[in-house]
């Protein structure tokens, strides 16, 4: 999301909410104006018909999540400790894009106080941040139940658990702080029209008149140097997890071992590989309408958080078990 070009073409855009002689002439304004989806305005009631299902599933999923972890004592393992971090911050993600971009489509409400425009940025990439982090914790977490299953308990204590949990935490928010501060400090005199629906860095930063390299070369150093560790210590893990696989006598064995991965696996890959696509939308995606870069980023951000409870509830038995036994009435 860093490197978004969609604010160097926002002079196509004026036309959708301001006359020229407003967006000149001006200071540091008070209040951006998110356009929602530039062109698509008369249609931003159907449209949001997807993106309130996916809240809605996001919200339901997640919570169920925890509810489910809380309630059964069996779940009360790190691997499931790490899954309602997941749920913490897929709900804090969604929270933090939905509101807005559905009262800009419900209710036409496009603008946004600046502090409020900073504070979502920060949120949005806080939880992003938290997201990879978590899948690392998650992938390590595996690496120790496949590797060395005689000393997961030991290794893999509450107490280890927790501390890896707020180093997470401490980690999103102290790489995330710059974002807000850079933003803040560069001057602003071209115009406040951010031609999305959330405030991503780039997008507001795009709107100042002044040098703002720093800013792009921070959201790639942190792209590069914090979410990169992560999937290299993902890929690690699991070549890893893949030798030790690979070594067991039998072929049940290994489908059997293999299968306790297959969650994380499948939400690593709902993350990881629409941010490849992402990227390389906009790098090489010059002619692609901004409408469509527009969209494919929303959905890319709320994707995960609807998709990642409803994978571990199909594809973790302990969880589908318990789930099946809430809905039926069966069992303790």
């Amino acid at each position: 999301m860093q490197e978004t070009p969609f604010c160097l073409r926002v002079g196509q855009l004026l036309p959708y909410s301001m006359s020229d002689s407003n967006t000149t002439d001006f200071t540091n304004p008070s209040t951006f104006i998110l356009l929602g989806i530039p062109g698509l305005e008369a249609v931003h009631v159907w449209i949001s018909i997807p993106f309130c299902t996916m809240y809605v599933i996001a919200i339901l999923g997640n919570f169920t999540v925890l509810f489910i972890v809380k309630m059964e004592p069996s779940l009360h393992r790190p691997m499931y400790y790490f899954l309602c971090m997941l749920a913490v911050t897929d709900l804090g993600l969604s929270t933090s894009i939905l509101p807005k971009m559905l009262s800009i489509f419900w209710f036409n409400s496009r603008e946004i106080d600046f502090s409020a425009c900073l504070t979502q940025m920060y949120f949005i990439h806080c939880f992003s941040v938290m997201q990879s982090g978590i899948f690392a914790a998650m992938a390590l977490d595996r690496y120790v139940a496949i590797c060395h299953p005689l000393r997961h308990s030991t290794i893999l204590t509450n107490p280890t658990v927790a501390t890896i949990g707020l180093a997470m935490v401490l980690r999103c928010g102290i790489f995330s702080l710059p974002y807000p501060f850079l933003a803040r400090q560069w001057p602003y005199c071209r115009t406040n029209i951010i031609p999305q629906t959330l405030c991503v860095h780039m997008a507001v930063v795009n709107l100042a008149c002044a040098d703002t390299h720093v800013s792009s070369y921070y959201g790639l150093f942190l792209q590069f140097s914090v979410m990169g560790l992560d999937v290299i210590f993902i890929v690690v893990s699991y070549i890893q997890i893949l030798r030790a696989i690979f070594s067991l006598p039998t072929k049940d064995a290994r489908i059997k071992t293999f299968g306790t991965c297959s969650s994380h696996l499948f939400v690593i890959l709902a993350f990881y590989i629409p941010r490849l696509f992402i990227s390389l939308l906009y790098r090489f995606g010059q002619n692609v309408a901004l409408n469509f870069h527009v969209l494919i980023s929303n959905v890319y951000l709320l994707m995960p958080p609807m998709l990642n409870p409803i994978i571990y509830a199909v594809r973790t038995k302990q969880i589908w078990d318990r789930l099946l036994r809430l809905f039926t009435h069966e069992g303790p």
